[in-house]
């Protein structure tokens, strides 16, 4: 489990600037497997599965861990295949939560 998995997402309060530049990359950097930074504005990843069972069954523990965490991501599950799309709300970009959700979700893979 990745140091970034260990760690809890903390909610975001607003009034803060989204990470951008040489620490967006550096968060990137540290999670690794496969997520993309999307316009420095969200993370995306698609996730393959052998069958829709396993897809789900994914589905359903990140969705659980979204509301464990009280980080809520937009997530998109088709026959074999979730997509997971983060980004924190509150301030239209991504924070280190966003980064820790990720590998977090990773870990339940």
């Amino acid at each position: 489990m990745s140091e970034l998995a260990k760690q809890k997402c903390v909610p975001c309060r607003g009034g803060v600037p989204p990470l951008s530049g040489a620490e967006l990359e550096d968060f990137r950097r540290k999670l690794g497997g496969d997520w993309s930074v999307v316009e420095q504005h969200h993370l995306e990843k698609v996730y393959k599965f052998d069958d829709f069972r396993q897809a789900l069954d994914f589905t359903s523990r990140v969705g659980e861990m979204a509301e464990e965490q009280d980080h809520h991501p937009d997530i998109y599950l088709t026959w074999g295949r979730v997509k997971i799309t983060i980004w924190t709300h509150k301030i239209d970009g991504l924070t280190e939560s966003d980064f820790v959700f990720a590998a977090k979700a990773d870990a339940l893979r």
